[in-house]
């Protein structure tokens, strides 16, 4: 839920109405007090099953946003890290709120489009929280080769994929109702604003990121507990770029 720390329901409504770009530029200063940025107790799991991956040099957060994938890369990552996002207001939220400390791995920015990435075979490692409902199914084969060119060859694209809540439940009524409002919105308004929450499916990304040129390996994230069928909560997609 939000906090009082979080944004008004104005702030929100004119959000919603603007550009991807210019609503996140709008609402980085206060991102972290909203329910939209990724918890610790989704963090600290990933951050564990990364770690057996390794080792890795350098890391690549896709969509960084104010940095809280960066933190995951600090604890992995032995020489670089580097924060990738178009919205220059969450950028500059992340740079302020995440220091470089002196025994840690060098801590970069780039403000740049994730399906234009500026890097070739840079990173061993990228991973993304949250970001994926911003980009529609036709662009993610685009998305997905923009992060293996980014990665050295042997180099791991890693996130967390949570099980898609029961149909009929209120969890997924919510996010079905969600989705919904957004397509009337773009519709009916421009910019558009691309935020959808039930286009990201395994089966799906599973098949597109093979395409792309990527091994994938699916890693329950047992911390995060089982359904009542017994099936992950979440799983750690592991896309790796071959040798």
């Amino acid at each position: 839920m939000f906090s009082t720390s979080g944004p008004t329901l104005r702030e929100l409504t004119v959000q919603a109405l603007s550009s991807i770009e210019r609503g996140y530029d709008l609402l980085a200063p206060k991102f972290n007090a909203t329910p939209f940025r990724t918890p610790d107790r989704i963090l600290d799991p990933v951050t564990d099953a990364i770690r057996t991956l390794g080792p890795f040099r350098s890391g690549l957060d896709l969509c960084c946003g104010t940095g809280a994938g960066m933190g995951v890369l600090r604890e992995v990552c032995t020489e670089r890290i580097t924060g990738v996002d178009f919205s220059a207001g969450m950028l500059a939220e992340a740079r302020s709120s995440l220091s470089t400390p002196t025994d840690g791995p060098h801590t970069g920015w780039v403000r740049a489009d994730a399906l234009a990435l500026p890097f070739n075979h840079a990173f061993d490692l990228a991973v993304s929280f949250g970001a994926f409902g911003h980009f529609l199914p036709a662009e993610r084969p685009r998305l997905f080769a923009e992060v293996h060119r980014a990665l050295r060859p042997g180099g791991v694209f890693a996130f967390p994929l949570p099980a898609p809540p029961r149909v009929g439940s209120p969890a997924y009524l919510t996010l079905w109702a969600f989705d919904a409002a957004m397509r009337v919105r773009n519709a009916l308004w421009r910019p558009s604003f691309v935020m959808y929450y039930r286009t990201f499916r395994l089966h799906e990304v599973h098949r597109e990121l093979i395409d792309a040129g990527f091994t994938v390996e699916l890693s329950p994230l047992e911390q995060l507990g089982r359904l009542p069928d017994g099936s992950p909560r979440c799983r750690l997609v592991v896309a790796r770029r071959p040798v």
